[in-house]
């Protein structure tokens, strides 16, 4: 799968293709509802798919840290989509100027001139430029005119629910690992390097390799049960991911203690998957109540797995 960043990148070989267009936040089943039908697509008409998103996401643009929290970073998103049988992602910057193109020029100037768009697929809600004046009904009178094909997938649903992204944040905060994985369709992971942390992790008798969320909020908090690749296998370990209160932590964090594990981590990519959720994080009265109860959550952890 070819990964094109920038719109100054696309070249003339990436002409005649098959778009959709989206954040694809999790990449979950309602996704690759859209992109099985999009692939389908691309092999019926001999042309490449190509997923079109963009970073930031455009509400995180307009909206900053107001908004809810994502499921995937984009190395996270490319993770999943590399799986799907896609053919390119396009990766457009939503800045300033991006965000007041109008409708009829991302029709007529991106999709027509720059992509030559044989075929358009959109979800139910899609909207798009300046002002989210463009709609599908934009779309269908643009493809009979510049001669492509548009359709809209209706919304996928799940024990009678919408999949959706926001439907997935929900059940994660819960805790309810099972259920999200369900509507994903993969387990949830995060990935991230290993940075240098306070150190107080060997003071508490459990070392931890620190992930930087960087998330304007994490989609979970809490203490789980986690699987960690990344390195010459899949290790078991116990992870607190959120603002660590008892340490007045600025910024949320992935601390991860990986079972039967020793040696430098620092700058290593890791893949942590959520398998169990164990308790809530907590505020503690002093770091030796933190201890025994770290104490307490890695044997919660083994157990979970065993």
């Amino acid at each position: 799968m070819e990964v094109i960043r920038g719109i100054y990148n696309v070249k003339k070989r990436h002409s005649g293709c098959v778009v959709t267009v989206g954040n694809f936040d999790g990449v979950h089943h309602g996704h690759q509802m859209l992109l099985a039908h999009l692939i389908a697509k691309s092999e019926e008409l001999s042309v490449p798919s190509v997923l079109i998103t963009f970073e930031p996401q455009p509400r995180e643009f307009f909206r900053g840290g107001a908004v809810p929290a994502r499921l995937t970073r984009f190395r996270e998103k490319i993770t999943l989509l590399k799986n799907s049988g896609l053919d390119r992602v396009l990766c457009l910057a939503f800045n300033k100027a991006m965000s007041k193109v109008a409708a009829h020029t991302v029709i007529e100037d991106f999709l027509v001139r720059r992509l030559d768009v044989k075929y358009l697929v959109v979800g139910d809600d899609f909207r798009f430029g300046q002002g989210a004046e463009g709609d599908y009904s934009m779309l269908k009178e643009a493809g009979d005119k510049y001669g492509f094909g548009v359709s809209h997938l209706g919304t996928l649903t799940f024990e009678h629910g919408r999949v959706s992204s926001s439907r997935i944040r929900e059940e994660l905060s819960k805790g309810n690992l099972h259920t999200a994985e369900s509507l994903l369709g993969h387990p949830y992971f995060i990935m991230g390097r290993v940075v240098y942390g306070r150190q107080l992790g060997r003071q508490l008798g459990a070392p931890t390799a620190n992930l930087r969320v960087r998330r304007y909020q994490s989609a979970l908090s809490g203490v789980f049960a986690v699987e960690v690749g990344g390195l010459d296998k899949i290790y078991q370990g116990v992870a607190n991911i959120g603002m660590r209160p008892t340490v007045d932590g600025s910024e949320p964090l992935l601390e991860v203690h990986i079972f039967d594990w020793s040696g430098d981590l620092y700058g290593e990519l890791l893949t942590v998957t959520f398998r169990h959720k164990i308790r809530e994080e907590k505020k503690f009265d002093s770091l030796e109540a933190l201890k025994e109860q770290i104490q307490r959550d890695m044997q919660s952890a083994r157990a979970a797995f065993a």
